[in-house]
This record gives C-alpha cells, structure tokens and sequence, in this order.
C-alpha cells in the first residue's frame, strides 16, 4: 500500500469510526497531506507503508522548520496542532498496518503557552439574552429563537453543534437533556427552568411544522440552522452593548464554567457538564476565576 492511499483511509476511519466532524477531519486531511508531499519532495518519489516506518526524526524536524518558515509560516499553536495530527496518523499506521515509527516520539514540538478563556460577565450574558429577545428587526419567532439559543447556551453550557443538534422531539425539555459531544462522548446536563421557558416560547412562535427527527433550530425559510448565522447575532449584539470580539457563541460556554466555579461549584461537576475528557482542560477556569478575584480584590481592598 502507498502512504496516500494509508492517509485516505485514515480520513475515513476518522470520519466513520471515530465520528470526527467534517472541519476536523478537513484540518487533518491537508496537514498530513502537505507533511507526506514534503516527505515525497524530500525524497524524490512517491512514499510507501514501508518508507513512513523508516522516517528520520531529522525529517520531521526538517518540515517543522519548513512550515515555521515557509511563505505561510505557522503560529506556534498551529505548528503543535500540526505535529500531533502527525503523531495520530502515526499511531494509526502502527495500530492498523503494523509500521510502528517510535523514533518520531523524540521530536519535540514548540512550547506553546495555553490560551485563559474569556467568558462575559454575568450582567453582559444577561444584557445579551435580553438585547436578541427584543431585536426589533426580526420576527417575533426569529427573536424568541436567538433567545432560546443564546439562554441554551449559557444555561446549559453547550457548543453551537450540541445546541444545533437537538431536535423538534426534544421540546419541551426534562429536567436533563443528553448531549452527545465531541468524539461521540455523551453527557446529560441538567436544564433551568429559564431554559425550558425560552425553547418553550420559540416552540409556540415557530411557524413551520416538523417532524420529530427534524433539527429544532430552523433559520428565517425554514432550513435547519447553522452555526454562521449565531455567529453573526453575536457580532452584531456585542457591537450594540460595546463588547469584545471575544464575545462570542463560545465565550457563553465559558461563563456557564466560569460562573459555576465561582458560585462554589466542584471542578469535577463542571467538568462533566462540559463534557471534557481531560481535568487539566477544566482547570482553564481556575485561572480566569482567580483573576477575577483578585480584580475585585484590588477595587474593594483600601490598601490595594
């Protein structure tokens, strides 16, 4: 078998096996595929099985240092995302075609410093909520809609493609709903009574009948929802209150954890909300909670 023909089949592994969505699965595809072209340049011919088993940790290193340099050099975090789809697709090779590489485990990827969420504040989630319930220049169901998803959001702590994925079936909510998350993981997250009475309202208003199966969230003719029209709502609502660009769809993920740990809640608890696999990507919050701290420390304090 040749390398490329390896790589397709790893794609689909990814897509159907492992359930990756189509923008990661696109992500790994063309890092891959510009790590094996440089491997064929390098080389002067089309790669075998045989030849990824047999390469160097200097070459690896040789295409870091390309794509650090080339004509679009490579951000540190994008370099590091990189080279761990590498090592996945390496793994795969020794797991599924028996042409293990253990040398290529000494190559060392660029430190890269992890980003601290930026959630909002209580009162901007709220003003938010409050500022897409009574945009004027929707219908009244478009409005109740962009309600219920950004108070889902918040509420319940959901990616845009968690929200988007429930479905007319699932209205009205339980006390928990459950939630099938990245790598196909599901967790049950409890649902407010202020959740419920969002979706409940936008149900009422909804002027197209659907069936159970079909996605709850339905754009202005009908269609199924996308996650690029609730980016656009966030942008132009922080644009109205004066926030950020970090204001986004995903900063409300972060203030439902945020908010949560600062009320006293057990990291453990928030960490199963969210549906993370790892405590250390929980942790995050920590830091954003300690600051706020010490930023309400320091305005209350009178010797700060």
């Amino acid at each position: 078998m040749m390398a490329a023909q390896a790589l397709a089949d790893w794609l689909a592994y990814l897509a159907q096996e492992r359930r990756a969505s189509p923008r990661t699965v696109q992500a790994y595809a063309e890092c891959v595929g510009r790590y094996l072209a440089f491997l064929q340049q390098h080389r002067g011919g089309p790669l075998t099985l045989a030849d990824m088993g047999g390469v160097e940790p200097s070459e690896l290193r040789a295409y870091l240092a390309f794509r650090r340099s080339g004509e679009r050099p490579l951000s540190p975090r994008s370099l590091s995302q990189g080279l761990s789809a590498i090592r996945t697709f390496h793994s795969w090779l020794d797991r599924r075609c028996g042409v293990p590489n253990a040398a290529l485990a000494l190559v060392r990827g660029p430190r890269v410093k992890p980003g601290a969420p930026r959630p909002v504040t209580e009162d901007q989630a709220r003003g938010l909520i409050l500022e897409a319930a009574e945009d004027s220049e929707r219908e009244d169901w478009e409005a109740a809609r962009d309600e219920a998803m950004l108070t889902l959001l918040y509420g319940c702590g959901l990616r845009i493609s968690e929200a988007l994925s429930l479905k007319r079936s699932d209205a009205p909510l339980r006390d928990s709903i459950r939630i099938v998350g990245k790598g196909s993981k599901e967790r049950v997250t409890p649902v407010l009574p202020v959740v419920r009475e969002a979706i409940d309202r936008y149900v009422a208003l909804l002027p197209f009948a659907l069936e159970p199966a079909e996605p709850l969230f339905r754009a202005h003719r009908g269609a199924p929802l996308g996650p690029r029209p609730v980016q656009a709502l966030m942008q132009k609502l922080r644009g109205r209150l004066g926030l950020p660009p970090s204001a986004t769809p995903h900063a409300l993920r972060h203030s439902f954890a945020t908010h949560l740990l600062g009320a006293g809640a057990d990291l453990r608890i928030i960490q199963e909300l969210l549906g993370h696999a790892s405590l250390s990507t929980t942790q995050r919050y920590t830091a954003v909670d300690a600051a706020g701290l010490l930023s309400i420390y320091a305005k209350a304090h009178p010797r700060a």
